[in-house]
């Protein structure tokens, strides 16, 4: 099984009401984030079987939007268990509903979002923190029966990369930031194998620059 973690994107300052802070929705540049990264995951060929989300404004946005950018069809899927005061075991307990299905796209909320992503890639049950910024997202993917880190997207990357990582110009071209230096390269995107090398260097580009910040807990 592949899961996505998404970090909701930028929604502006929390509202002192509880009822009100979930009804917050995502400000301009959080909308921005949402197509960004929407983007880049689309020339990365990103597909998946379900988009689950928190039922919070901020986080269906955000879902929503980065689901539209990739393609996927299928209806919004609901899950308290990724509300910000959900525990970790029912979170766990919404994966194995899911167990079946190849690939996920969860999006939820700090503190317990970055939690639930390091528990997920340590062993022996022992905790981790991999920090997720508003906006980020995290790949794990099961390899014999535990989970391992494959990149992590974050904001700051997706706009060191020109603007989105990936931008189509007039040309047909894609620009992107391979080394995340903010060097922007010029890859031709016209035929497949164009299209395969771009997703490869993308690829490279979150795994050799977007190294997680994890720390023990």
């Amino acid at each position: 099984m592949i899961v996505y973690f998404v970090r909701h994107a930028s929604a502006g300052q929390k509202k002192i009401s509880p009822k009100k802070d979930e009804k917050r929705p995502l400000d301009a540049e959080g909308i921005h984030q949402c197509t960004q990264t929407g983007r880049i995951l689309s020339a990365m060929e990103v597909t998946v079987d379900a988009v689950i989300s928190s039922p919070l404004k901020r986080a269906t946005q955000t879902a929503s939007l980065i689901a539209n950018e990739i393609g996927h069809e299928g209806k919004l899927t609901i899950e308290n268990a990724l509300r910000p005061e959900a525990k970790y075991d029912h979170f766990r307990d919404m994966l194995r509903k899911y167990s079946k299905l190849e690939a996920l796209m969860v999006v939820g909320h700090n503190p317990n979002f970055s939690e639930f992503l390091g528990r997920m890639v340590v062993a022996n049950g022992d905790r981790a923190y991999v920090d997720l910024k508003k906006g980020a997202v995290a790949k794990i993917e099961s390899e014999q029966k535990k989970f391992v880190l494959q990149w992590l997207l974050t904001p700051r990357l997706a706009k060191a990369s020109a603007d989105a990582s990936v931008s189509e110009g007039s040309t047909g071209h894609i620009a992107i930031s391979p080394n995340g230096s903010g060097n922007v390269e010029e890859i031709p995107a016209k035929g497949k194998k164009d299209k395969k090398k771009k997703k490869k260097q993308l690829q490279a580009a979150l795994t050799s620059k977007s190294r997680p910040n994890t720390s023990r807990k």
